[in-house]
């Protein structure tokens, strides 16, 4: 960290105030993957994030003059002279320091949400949980058909010239004569907005601002993510109840259903 961001930090008043338990969403920073053993001793591909602390920017609601509940969440240690005026000036009227990236959120209800709160990692996740994490891909510039929709390719041999990495016939001259919207063809791949669904969280270190998810999450080390709680349906496994067997001076076990009569003839 710079000396002009220390300064800025020092200058900006300090965030205090805890947002609700109940909204659970946050920015963080991928840091990268590893290996960490979790559930019944499984061994879990995982990637670690730098989540929080987040302060509030602003709350905007249904009742105001936005017309829907949404909050803005800022994260990452930024100088003055990192963000525009007029985003400054959001910074200062909420009373946080300035932020490298800012994120709105859409909410249910902003009860209880104010600017100048701050959302962190402690009491928001939990190992167990399920999440939902939003990033952007990395960017792979110009690419075929091959490496951007898989296509097979053109024999390499028997009299082909270059035409092996082609993607073939577009349309047909026949009967349509033109080529159809959304052909699969050569273009720009990556650097798109992505999400990966229903991981579960391993571990989270409070002290670290380190979350540990279970599986690969979109965009290359140091890109912002946003986790929030899953919205996929989520398994609920009833424990077995053990029932107590009762057995006779015998040994044999007792059931618990009484023996039907027979019907009257």
């Amino acid at each position: 960290m710079s000396a002009e961001q220390e300064k800025a930090q020092e200058q900006a008043p300090a965030a205090d105030k805890r947002a609700p338990a109940t909204f659970r969403t946050i920015l963080g920073e991928k840091v990268g993957m590893t290996q960490m053993y979790g559930r019944s001793n499984r061994l879990f591909g995982v990637t670690v994030i730098k989540a929080g602390p987040c302060p509030v920017v602003r709350v905007k609601s249904a009742g105001g003059p936005d017309g829907y509940n949404a909050v803005q969440l800022a994260f990452g240690a930024c100088s003055e002279k990192g963000v525009s005026k007029p985003e400054l000036g959001q910074f200062r009227k909420a009373g946080v320091a300035p932020a490298r990236w800012v994120r709105e959120v859409r909410v249910a209800d902003v009860k209880g949400l104010e600017a100048g709160q701050t959302v962190a990692l402690d009491g928001v996740f939990k190992p167990g949980d399920y999440v939902d994490v939003q990033g952007t891909t990395k960017g792979k510039g110009f690419a075929g058909v091959m490496k951007r929709h898989n296509f097979r390719g053109m024999p390499d041999s028997h009299g082909a010239s270059d035409k092996n990495r082609s993607p073939g016939s577009l349309a047909s001259r026949r009967s349509l004569g033109r080529v159809l919207p959304g052909q699969r063809m050569a273009g720009h791949m990556g650097h798109v907005t992505e999400s990966s669904l229903k991981l579960e969280v391993i571990k989270v270190d409070p002290r670290e601002n380190l979350i540990y998810l279970a599986g690969a999450v979109p965009g290359p080390r140091g890109g912002l993510v946003t986790i929030s709680e899953t919205v996929k349906a989520q398994k609920h496994y009833v424990a077995p109840t053990v029932l107590a067997v009762k057995k006779d001076k015998m040994g044999n076990i007792i059931s618990g259903k009484k023996p039907t009569k027979a019907a009257p003839k």
